[in-house]
C-alpha cells in the first residue's frame, strides 16, 4: 500500500522561501515513475505546479517557472519542492502525487496520478 505524506508548509512573508517534502512509502522509484506537486486555493480548481515525468524531465507551470524547483532523492523516497520568491497568490494547499508512467504532455493532469497525499498548507502573507 503506497502512502504519501507531505510536510514543510507554513506561513511565510512575501518574497520568502519554503521547501516542501513528500515521502512516498512502498513506492518504487523505478525508471517509469512520474511525480508532481499540485495546489488548490479556496474557490479554485487544483492545478499542477511542478512535476517530473517518466522521461525524467522537470516540468513547471508558467506561473512558477524561475521561482520553484522540483527535485527528488531516490535513496530517501522523497520528492521536494523548493519555493522561492513566494507571492500571496502562491497561497494554497499543496499536494504531492505519484504514479507509474506519466507522460510529459500530461504531467499536470490529475487523472494521471493514482497516489495522493493529504496536503500541506502554504500561506504567503505579511
Amino acid at each position: 500500500q503506497v502512502q504519501v505524506a507531505e510536510s514543510g508548509g507554513g506561513l511565510v512573508q512575501p518574497e520568502g522561501s519554503l521547501r516542501l517534502s513528500c515521502v512516498l512509502s512502498e513506492f518504487t522509484f523505478d525508471e517509469y515513475y512520474g511525480m508532481a506537486w499540485f495546489r488548490q486555493a479556496p474557490g479554485k480548481e487544483r492545478e499542477g505546479v511542478a512535476g517530473i515525468d517518466s522521461d525524467g524531465q522537470n516540468r513547471y507551470a508558467d506561473s512558477v517557472k524561475g521561482r520553484f524547483t522540483i527535485s527528488k532523492d531516490k535513496a530517501k523516497n522523497t520528492l521536494y519542492l523548493q519555493m522561492n520568491s513566494l507571492k500571496p497568490e502562491d497561497s494554497a494547499m499543496y499536494y504531492c502525487a505519484a504514479d507509474y508512467y506519466v507522460g510529459g504532455s500530461s504531467w499536470s493532469h490529475e487523472v494521471e496520478y493514482k497516489y495522493w497525499g493529504q496536503g500541506t498548507q502554504v500561506t504567503v502573507s505579511s
